[in-house]
């Protein structure tokens, strides 16, 4: 039998434990059935008794650890933050019971018409948990952790997926370009941050809206967060409307005291140098996925970060070499500069 049949039998007869000392064993009907599997090597499953609806959390070790999502789910619930309630966990194993916060996420319904709507709540959170003190332990987004995350974009989609080699000239104009985008996000001020908040980690709920995949949350710049809500990785909007976007959270976070940039010329700056190293490393990610875990549907989704890449070097001039270096990327491919 695979691994991972071995381990949902595992999962199944853990569950049945929990659901009799909850009280909710023997229900005639009851299902358990795939709820979403992500990125990463976690899988979700819904178990369905009469009006009653759970989420359990296949999380193998040593591939991934429950206990930040654990502190990180009790951290963002003391905000009010709609998160899942965790009603059983067996750590070692990475087993565990979830509340259900439902079927859909922002990303199944959000468009032009309720997007405002939608994005209104979703900033109502964002600032909440911005609002939080820093005391939790948790781990920051410092230099090391910023230089790993750009090193995806040439080793995995460079090397792995290009077939390019850096020269040496390229390699340090790419150590020139990860400081200039290192040095943007440690001047930022630094809030706890969630590290995906987009619409897929989103879901319509009440309180609006249930906030999913927050495990890798570190205290990190102010500006992260929400370029992620407003550059997604599978929805984009219009220039404009994102700066309008981005500029109604600057104003709402100013008055909440969350330590934004004084001057909005300056946050959206700030803004823009994080959100080419967020797609710099979503990009890198991507390739791994399809390359190192046989998951090939991300890549479908890299032009639109190029895409936002590139909106933003065309008002940034600090930016150039980064351009310089695309163009000298896809002269190498044959493809017109």
């Amino acid at each position: 039998m695979p691994d991972e049949d071995i381990r949902l039998q595992h999962l199944e007869e853990w569950l049945a434990e929990q659901l009799l000392e909850h009280g909710w064993g023997d229900v005639p009907g009851a299902t358990l059935t795939s709820a979403s599997s992500d990125a990463s090597f976690r899988r979700y499953f819904r178990w369905q008794g009469g009006e009653r609806s759970l989420i359990a959390m296949d999380a193998p070790p040593p591939q991934e650890d429950c206990r930040p999502f654990v502190k990180v789910a009790e951290l963002l619930a003391r905000s009010g933050i709609n998160v899942p309630q965790i009603l059983a966990a067996d750590l070692p194993r990475g087993f565990l019971l979830l509340n259900d916060l439902g079927r859909q996420t922002y990303l199944d319904v959000i468009d032009a018409d309720n997007a405002e709507r939608l994005f209104a709540d979703a900033l109502q959170a964002l600032l909440r948990f911005q609002q939080l003190p820093m005391d939790t332990p948790l781990p920051a987004y410092d230099e090391a952790l910023l230089r790993r995350e750009l090193q995806l974009f040439p080793e995995w989609y460079v090397q792995r997926h290009l077939g390019i080699e850096f020269d040496a000239e390229q390699q340090a104009a790419w150590q020139r370009i990860s400081g200039l985008l290192i040095d943007s996000a440690l001047a930022q001020p630094q809030v706890l941050v969630h590290r995906d908040y987009m619409p897929r980690n989103l879901m319509i709920g009440t309180p609006n809206p249930g906030v999913l995949d927050f495990q890798d949350a570190v205290y990190g710049p102010v500006t992260y967060d929400v370029t992620s809500l407003f550059k997604d990785a599978f929805i984009s909007w219009p220039e404009a409307r994102v700066r309008g976007w981005l500029e109604d959270y600057w104003r709402q976070a100013r008055a909440a005291g969350i330590p934004v940039q004084e001057d909005f010329d300056d946050f959206l700056r700030a803004s823009d140098l994080m959100g080419v190293q967020r797609h710099l490393k979503v990009i890198g990610i991507f390739a791994r996925i399809c390359h190192r875990d046989g998951k090939p549907k991300y890549l479908g989704d890299v032009p639109r970060f190029f895409s936002y890449i590139e909106a933003v070097m065309a008002r940034r001039p600090e930016l150039d070499e980064l351009a310089a270096l695309f163009a000298s990327l896809k002269h190498a491919q044959g493809m017109p500069v």
